[in-house]
């Protein structure tokens, strides 16, 4: 093989390896294309345990999700443990688990984290965006605009995931494309 063509393939290997990545990564067009920055800063210890999911954006890994629960725990490591749950086909489906690790990436607010699901080399942005002082309830997304998540402590209400849907679209972001997560009853 000439040097010109092994260029070229290598060229073209790597190409497919960038496609690949944008792909594993959700590119997609923004529903916010101008996110904006947290808020206000986040108290680690206050944001840690259960959360419920009010809508979100729709991807691939959330296909076909509902009785969507995040928690997070503080590992001895320092680091923050992610367990995302999910039931496929509705909110009494068959349950799906995800496991991750989160480190807080922005100390002086603590607002912006990165978390991983599949190792060190595929980390994804998390930052708060807004939150209730009580931490009952908060908005999350991160610098794309390709992700938007309403979370609730309990699980949420109608009127509650009204208010956070409105709290989004002030923030510039395209409550059409959000899409309400089922949870079982009691």
């Amino acid at each position: 093989m000439s040097v010109r063509a092994l260029r070229l393939a290598v060229a073209g290997a790597f190409g497919v390896a960038l496609l690949a990545l944008a792909a594993c990564a959700g590119a997609g067009p923004p529903g916010n294309p101008k996110p904006p920055q947290p808020a206000k800063p986040v108290e680690l210890s206050k944001y840690l345990g259960l959360w419920y999911e009010a809508a979100r954006y729709d991807f691939r890994f959330e296909k076909g999700c509902d009785g969507v629960t995040a928690e997070y725990s503080l590992r001895p490591d320092g680091l923050v443990e992610v367990r995302n749950t999910c039931r496929k086909g509705g909110p009494e489906g068959i349950e799906k688990v995800s496991l991750g690790k989160a480190k807080v990436v922005d100390k002086a607010t603590g607002a912006k984290l990165k978390v991983s699901f599949f190792g060190p080399f595929f980390l994804g942005d998390y930052w708060v965006l807004d939150h209730a002082d009580d931490y009952s309830w908060a908005i999350v997304g991160e610098g794309s605009g390709r992700y938007l998540w309403l979370l609730t402590r309990d699980k949420p209400t109608p009127g509650l995931t009204q208010n956070l849907t409105a709290r989004a679209k002030a923030m510039g972001y395209d409550v059409s494309r959000l899409r309400v997560t089922r949870h079982a009853r009691g």
